[in-house]
């Protein structure tokens, strides 16, 4: 990856247009009686709830270590960026599911449908601006690599929440768009209701693949592999080093910590052994301040 994105910036712009999104949706939806309009609104009122919960994420990442906590509260951010992916993309996906099977059984017309057009069209532009701004700032992590290499080894999960957020957002609305219009042309309100069940599947999908990459931060899993592979390549250049036998990263939110295990060059006394040490994990902070712990093991085998 290339360098880290903003995410405090991300997450303000996305629950700006969030909100701004989930007032016109919820009035038109009172107007024109949509499923799909309905749908909408409870999604957008979901994303405000994301990134509210986000927010308390990172406030508590920034808490200081205690003898409970010896490592920092960095992983919180994945306990909240999981409960986001779990239960609100989930609970709009519910209910959108819902919304659209009642639909279906029991079908209404559309009131005030141009209503309902203009209303979802305001929303695909300002929704828009919002991925406009996650993806800037996506772009800057993800360098030359894919957006589905940066989803599956980003290290940042608020990010990656607000992405598949605003995604699922953005295609929700055409969606929406796309079932309000087909309904005025036909008049029939089965279009509707299939287009708020398109909403709901739409939703748990974004819900699962969101969830499944949290869930392997929340589990511990190591710095992207970019950044190890950088470790590895200083630590064996280290002229104190002379066989570099194991490196263990694991992150920690914005923190990463790092464990060695080396041979040490030359017959050094103790006193000598701990200066060297102390002189390449300096070297190894300065050289990726990321790296907030590290640990090293001198030892002659592995």
């Amino acid at each position: 990856m290339s360098g880290k994105a903003d995410s405090l910036k991300t997450i303000f712009l996305a629950l700006g247009a969030n909100f701004a999104i989930f007032v016109t949706k919820l009035g038109a939806a009172i107007v024109t009686g949509s499923g799909a309009m309905a749908a909408e609104a409870v999604h957008s009122l979901a994303d405000c709830g994301n990134q509210g919960l986000l927010l308390i994420g990172l406030k508590n990442t920034k808490r200081l270590p205690s003898p409970d906590y010896p490592l920092g509260h960095g992983k919180a951010i994945y306990f909240w960026s999981f409960l986001v992916a779990l239960l609100l993309f989930s609970v709009g996906g519910a209910f959108s599911l819902y919304e659209g099977l009642h639909k279906l059984n029991e079908p209404e017309p559309l009131r005030w449908p141009w209503l309902a057009v203009g209303v979802l069209a305001f929303g695909i532009v300002a929704e828009s601006i919002s991925m406009w701004g996650c993806l800037r700032e996506v772009n800057k992590a993800r360098g030359e690599h894919s957006l589905w290499y940066w989803f599956r080894e980003s290290r940042q999960s608020e990010l990656i929440v607000v992405f598949g957020e605003d995604l699922a957002a953005l295609l929700g609305l055409v969606i929406a768009l796309a079932a309000v219009l087909l309904t005025m042309i036909t008049g029939n309100p089965v279009f509707d209701a299939l287009g708020t069940l398109a909403i709901g599947v739409l939703l748990v999908l974004v819900a699962i693949f969101v969830a499944v990459e949290v869930k392997a931060l929340l589990i511990g899993q190591s710095a992207e592999p970019e950044l190890k592979a950088a470790i590895n390549e200083f630590l064996e250049q280290r002229p104190e080093i002379a066989r570099l036998f194991n490196v263990i990263t694991m992150q920690l939110g914005p923190d990463v910590m790092v464990a060695i295990k080396a041979e040490m060059r030359g017959d050094l006394a103790a006193r000598e052994l701990v200066a060297a040490i102390n002189a390449v994990e300096g070297d190894l902070k300065a050289r990726f301040p990321e790296i907030r712990w590290s640990f090293f093991e001198p030892d002659v085998a592995d």
